[in-house]
């Protein structure tokens, strides 16, 4: 059953949601209040009206706690063929790592639509052709869960360190050193010491 909100409290919600998938952390009183211009007190407010509605839960003792419940379905908004689409990613040289805020609809691109995967993931898309070679080309979108960690021979989205600059590369460590390699022979393996892994590829869309 959808729960009786408000425009402000379903668009709480929708703020929570999008700063944990993009950011994979909830948001505070304050940011919430900074982002819809109201004030703290006002969100406080509706944040514990959410609470006795049992569309969010909070860990008083804990910071950044908000969480959405299972009850805290959005009609039209919360669809796993919804995925945030929190920027571009350089295929070729990399560049400046930024978020935005767009929604790629599966549902919108296929029809009818297809399985979906649940959990964490973003979508990214493709700019340059260093990762031709393995059937990801300019252009394209590719999905991925969020993640920290990875193995050798997975394509990753990958923080170059000091420069706040994203590549999509295939990540290998050894010999002390991490290897971010292209899939096209005209580019030049990438070797740092250290990298934010921020996700692996899992899928791929393309449209034409």
């Amino acid at each position: 059953m959808t729960l009786k909100l408000t425009p402000k409290q379903q668009q709480i919600l929708l703020l929570i949601r999008d700063s944990q998938l993009t950011r994979g952390y909830s948001p505070t009183l304050q940011e919430l209040a900074d982002e819809l211009g109201v004030s703290k007190v006002t969100v406080f407010e509706h944040v514990e009206a959410l609470i006795k509605k049992g569309a969010l839960n909070r860990d008083p003792n804990k910071a950044r706690s908000l969480e959405l419940s299972d009850n805290a379905v959005l009609p039209n908004e919360v669809r796993n063929t919804r995925l945030p689409l929190v920027g571009s990613i350089a295929a070729g040289r990399p560049i400046e790592a930024i978020e935005d805020r767009e929604m790629l609809d599966l549902e919108e691109l296929f029809s009818p639509p297809g399985a979906s995967r649940t959990g964490d993931v973003f979508v990214l898309r493709v700019k340059g052709d260093s990762m031709i070679d393995d059937q990801i080309r300019n252009g394209d979108f590719v999905i991925c869960q969020r993640a920290d960690t990875a193995h050798n021979g997975q394509t990753v989205v990958a923080i170059l360190p000091d420069e706040n600059e994203a590549t999509l590369k295939r990540f290998y460590k050894e010999r002390g050193r991490i290897r971010l390699q292209p899939a096209n022979e005209a580019y030049e393996p990438i070797w740092v010491d250290h990298c934010q892994i921020q996700g692996i590829v899992i899928g791929l869309v393309r449209t034409y």
